[in-house]
């Protein structure tokens, strides 16, 4: 696709700039995240292959004062290690206007749509939206987070093997924050920035035989997709009873979208479990 009419996430980019690196610096990877990180804000870890990846190997204390570092724009204790302050800000907000909640390797919450990973569907609302408005966040793989608000001074970090009942790492993350939400100490609500209301709402999510449909504007098509972009059905209205039967489906992420009669276009997810 021509540059910039197509956002995926892709993690041969960043790949690729680690020769780059070596080239520029005559050190190895690990050599330079010593030299610039590691040793000047006492993190632990190690670039190691896995496939064509560098992935970084390390622990929760060491990721959670790379989010102290992130917190505090670059600055540990009064150091300036992260100097370029211009680059700083382009990549903890939009990096371009398909997927809003993309920077620059940093997910953004608060923004009136996004997209994910392995999808070309565009979504209304927020990534996660139990989470603040203002807050970004770092998703490895098999459920890897490292979360930042700055408006709350918080930094929290999830580490651990891949989630068992929910197939897509941004649901867990989210979840997460429906129980920080319970905490006794929380303050403040995060709905204060909450987006409108959405046009369409299912329920139960996740679901196990059938999801019900609830829409806010009169409905011209319904139509059901898997997580790749397969249509698996269609209907030219709401499905009897607006109800979605879901049994036979296989576990996984699923996409609704629902045309209405006014010509906008609702996709919404939900998980079969």
């Amino acid at each position: 696709a021509d540059a910039g009419t197509r956002w995926a996430y892709h993690n041969g980019p960043y790949t690729l700039l680690d020769d780059v690196m070596e080239k520029a610096t005559g050190v190895s990877l690990n050599q330079y995240t010593t030299q610039k990180l590691k040793s000047l804000t006492g993190m632990n870890g190690t670039f190691f292959p896995v496939g064509y990846n560098n992935v970084f190997f390390s622990n929760t204390r060491s990721m959670a004062r790379f989010g102290l570092l992130i917190l505090h724009k670059g600055n540990w204790n009064g150091k300036q290690i992260m100097t370029d302050s211009l680059y700083f800000n382009q990549m903890v907000n939009t990096s371009q206007l398909l997927n809003p909640s993309y920077g620059y390797l940093w997910w953004l919450n608060g923004k009136s749509k996004h997209m994910l990973p392995g999808s070309q569907f565009v979504f209304n609302g927020p990534l996660n939206p139990n989470a603040p408005a203002d807050m970004f966040a770092a998703m490895g793989k098999d459920g890897q987070f490292l979360n930042i608000v700055p408006s709350q001074g918080l930094v929290w970090i999830r580490m651990g093997n891949a989630p068992d009942n929910l197939p897509v790492p941004y649901l867990l993350n989210d979840k997460i924050w429906e129980y920080i939400n319970n905490l006794s100490c929380t303050t403040s609500s995060v709905l204060e920035n909450a987006q409108d209301i959405p046009w369409v709402t299912l329920a139960p999510n996740p679901a196990n035989h059938f999801i019900r449909i609830k829409a806010y504007k009169a409905v011209k098509k319904v139509r059901l997709f898997n997580s790749q972009g397969i249509l698996l059905k269609s209907y030219a209205a709401m499905p009897p009873g607006n109800e979605l039967l879901v049994e036979a489906l296989q576990k996984g992420v699923y996409i609704l979208q629902t045309t209405f009669t006014d010509g906008t276009v609702s996709s919404d997810r939900f998980v079969k479990e």
